[in-house]
């Protein structure tokens, strides 16, 4: 795990286009009530992947600039969403998207913003951002439950470790303390053996094959998966959270 942020999905590309959760209907639904998105709206996706979030959007309708550093995941993306008229793929950061100033009314990342200089693409998302601009970060958090879930859990903290998602102390540094909100929605996947494993395996905390851990986090998905199986599926249950605001310096504390 001593790669830097930007390389440490290179290598599991596949696994993260095949198996990670989506994002429900519903978030778009929100943020076209309560912030004025419109199938109008032009749309940064930092650290877009490949393309995951980016497709919730295209789907409403939006024009969509997919920034992402990382060279494997960004032509994932591309190959994804090569029909999409309305998405362009874009090599850049978070920190420095290379859009022009000005360009977009949301900037939006999925399982991303953890990974950002906190003040940099505080400031790029200012630069980019048209006035009344909102930037928007969404996290598929898994839920804690009895049984499979549970044991899930513990899986990833036997093998992990996982990187923490996000803290209020940085949101409040983006934001402004206050100068934010959160909506929550639930989502789900459901999985055979081999999604599950595929899924575990997209995660950049997972062993992967050769390396120390994998054999032994393989055979313990297959106990949990036969414990907790029914018609040949399990289900992992998330909450998806989604963050709101402007960047600091653009509103004033309380004021959502």
């Amino acid at each position: 795990m001593d790669l830097r942020p930007t390389e440490r999905f290179s290598s599991r590309v596949e696994d993260y286009m095949r198996y990670r959760p989506s994002y429900p209907l519903a978030v778009v639904e929100f943020l076209a009530r309560e912030c004025g998105l419109t199938a109008q709206s032009r749309i940064a996706d930092l650290g877009s992947g490949t393309g995951l979030l980016a497709q919730l959007f295209l789907d409403f309708g939006c024009e969509v600039f997919g920034v992402e550093p990382n060279t494997e995941m960004r032509r994932g993306g591309e190959r994804i969403l090569s029909g999409r008229p309305r998405f362009r793929s874009v090599a850049g950061r978070a920190e420095a998207t290379t859009l022009p100033a000005g360009s977009v009314d949301f900037v939006i990342a999925g399982q991303a913003f953890h990974w950002f200089d906190v003040a940099e693409s505080r400031a790029e998302c200012r630069r980019i951002l048209r006035p009344a601009g909102w930037v928007v970060l969404v996290w598929n958090e898994r839920r804690a439950a009895p049984g499979f879930m549970d044991g899930y859990e513990d899986m990833v903290r036997r093998y992990g470790p996982e990187e923490a998602h996000v803290e209020t102390p940085e949101l409040n540094d983006f934001f402004g303390e206050g100068a934010w909100r959160v909506a929550t929605f639930p989502n789900r996947q459901q999985f055979d053996l081999a999604g599950l494993r595929g899924r575990f395996l997209s995660s950049s905390y997972a062993p992967q094959p050769g390396k120390p851990g994998y054999e032994a986090s393989m055979e313990d998905l297959g106990l949990l998966f036969d414990e907790y199986q029914s018609g040949g599926q399990v289900t992992l249950r998330y909450v998806t959270e989604v963050y709101l605001g402007k960047p600091r310096g653009d509103v004033t504390p309380g004021s959502l």
